[in-house]
């Protein structure tokens, strides 16, 4: 039967033999001995009684007992070290008695880092846990910011769930530090450092806040930078490699458009009859593209090289040969711009010219507006497609909309106005572009256009023919349909896309005729308006009810 005794560690209740009892009271008298001289003596001592205590509690709670016996206290004392382990002689040498103690690591817990936070010190918490920089891990939820705010999400999450490192312990188990006696003194040691680093600096932490902002962004942008020289490294060659790749193709891409152009262009079929390239000869077009070209080709190639030389890290190519590419392409910008503005000179002057074509009237007043589908041939287009005997009794449409104008719909405008005389009229306007008015005027001489009436049909082109010998310079055609007042026109849905400040299909809305291949007009004092059929009026909701049910009623019969 051995005697028990009630002691009390830091407000925790424990029962412990008597034996036990003086072992402890020798241990903690030698260790509150040894800090004494320790500016923050009973700080520490606190901390290591409130380890002791944790750990009897760990004993009783795992071995069943209530009450501290001797075997309870030497463990303790054992894993956390004595004095006499660390403690040096007078001479400064170790005791020859016993062997030094090894300090060493234990497993790292969760903590938030009350100590180095810029926030609620959940970034330096987990950096401590996983032992490394915190700059990285705040990095890691700036960036996370960027995606939809999850970094804010995130570290609102952690700063509710893990704890605060408040005592001691807290934060040498964060640190993986050894909870015994020698770790306790060196984190004291540690502290004691920093506090002086903290006191020799404490005029930069005084300053404001506004300071302090800019040597953290500083900072920040200063281990950015590192992180783009090492880890960085490896993504910048990874990416250049990917450009190399997507300029070389590039380049493969042009000389294959390139070569189809001549292969294919010509005045009759391939590039040269759309804009740009019918802006000027066919001479002038190859070498603006071969200058266009190599405009393009020689900067891809620039990256290629000079991307290969930060892979490699080799010279890929000489200063003559980067010269000579520099000049190459300096030579070819001027041959682009000297064309340029030539061509451009040549659209400086407008000139234009009207002729009128008297409109047969019609018996009730009734114009149909619609596209010519019979292609117009020159002498020329039948010399060269045989017409005379391959097509001898045969018709040649025009029903597609290529435009050698390269503009279908653009350059060929139709307006409907009112007559003030009761002949109806169709009054045409050519238009162009020269370098003077005489060439202009030249230019819109140049045009043909076809308008064909039968009966009370009208009939239109869907292009403006210039001749073969002639450059694009804006030519246009201005079409003025004038009819009478109350004259009636319908309009076809093939040449609505012609006819100007008319809605063919807003028409056929209001006359309830959607599926109506055209629609018809009236010539009003106010202009062109649709004529509105007035057998289609709007239902009213009784009126469509009452017809609802006359249907269902004839559905039953």
């Amino acid at each position: 039967m051995n005697k028990t005794i009630i002691i009390n560690i830091n407000g925790i209740v424990f029962h412990i033999e008597e034996d036990a009892y003086e072992i402890l009271k020798s241990y903690m008298t030698d260790v509150q001995r040894h800090f004494l001289n320790s500016a923050d003596s009973l700080e520490i001592t606190t901390d290591i009684e409130n380890r002791i205590a944790e750990m009897f509690n760990e004993i009783l709670l795992k071995e069943g007992k209530q009450v501290v016996v001797v075997q309870d206290v030497k463990t303790v004392v054992e894993q956390m070290g004595s004095v006499e382990d660390f403690e040096v002689d007078e001479d400064g040498a170790k005791p020859h008695t016993q062997q030094a103690f090894t300090y060493g690591k234990e497993s790292r817990r969760l903590f938030r880092d009350p100590d180095d936070r810029l926030v609620a010190g959940v970034c330096s918490g987990i950096a401590n846990y996983f032992d490394f920089n915190p700059v990285w891990v705040r990095l890691l939820f700036a960036i996370a910011v960027a995606f939809f705010g999850t970094g804010i999400f995130l570290y609102i999450i952690l700063w509710i769930v893990v704890p605060k490192a408040v005592t001691r312990a807290d934060r040498m188990a964060m640190k993986g530090q050894k909870l015994d006696l020698q770790g306790f003194k060196s984190n004291f040691e540690e502290e004691l450092n920093t506090v002086k680093g903290n006191l020799q600096n404490f005029h930069n932490e005084a300053r404001p806040f506004v300071y302090k902002t800019r040597d953290f962004a500083g900072d920040f942008f200063s281990h950015f930078g590192n992180f783009l020289g090492g880890a960085g490294k490896v993504l910048g060659k990874v990416i250049a490699i990917a450009l190399i790749a997507s300029a070389f193709s590039g380049i493969i891409a042009l000389i294959i458009v390139t070569v189809s152009a001549f292969a294919y262009g010509n005045r009759n079929v391939g590039i040269y009859h759309i804009f740009p390239f019918n802006i000027a000869d066919q001479h002038v077009n190859n070498i603006f593209i071969v200058c266009a070209l190599l405009m393009a080709i020689i900067p891809l190639l620039a990256i290629i090289l000079t991307l290969i030389h930060y892979v490699f890290r080799g010279n890929v190519i000489n200063r003559t040969a980067g010269s000579a590419m520099l000049m190459t392409w300096i030579i070819a910008l001027s041959i682009v711009i000297y064309y340029t503005a030539k061509t451009s000179a040549d659209f400086k002057e407008y000139a234009s010219f009207s002729q009128t074509i008297n409109i047969k009237p019609s018996a009730d007043s009734t114009y149909y507006l619609k596209l010519n589908d019979i292609k117009f041939l020159t002498k020329e287009d039948s010399v060269r497609l045989n017409v005379k005997d391959d097509f001898r009794g045969r018709i040649i449409l025009d029903d597609d909309d290529d435009n050698n104008m390269d503009m279908p719909d653009k350059n060929i405008d139709i307006y409907i106005e009112k007559s003030d005389v009761a002949q109806p009229v169709l009054v045409e306007s050519f238009s162009a572009r020269g370098s003077d008015y005489q060439e202009a005027l030249y230019n819109a001489r140049g045009t043909n256009y076809q308008f064909k009436q039968e009966g009370n049909v009208l009939k239109f082109n869907r292009r403006l023919e210039k001749q073969t010998d002639r450059l694009w310079r804006a030519q246009r055609l201005h079409l003025t349909l004038r009819i009478p007042l109350n004259s009636k026109v319908v309009i076809d849905d093939q040449i609505d896309r012609f006819v100007r400040d008319i809605n063919v299909y807003d028409c056929k809305q209001i006359n309830k005729q959607e599926g109506a291949s055209s629609a018809k007009f009236i010539m009003t004092d106010n202009g062109l308006q649709c004529k509105v059929d007035t057998v289609v009026i709007p239902q009213t909701p009784q009126q469509k009810a009452a017809a609802d049910s006359v249907a269902r009623a004839n559905a039953d019969q």
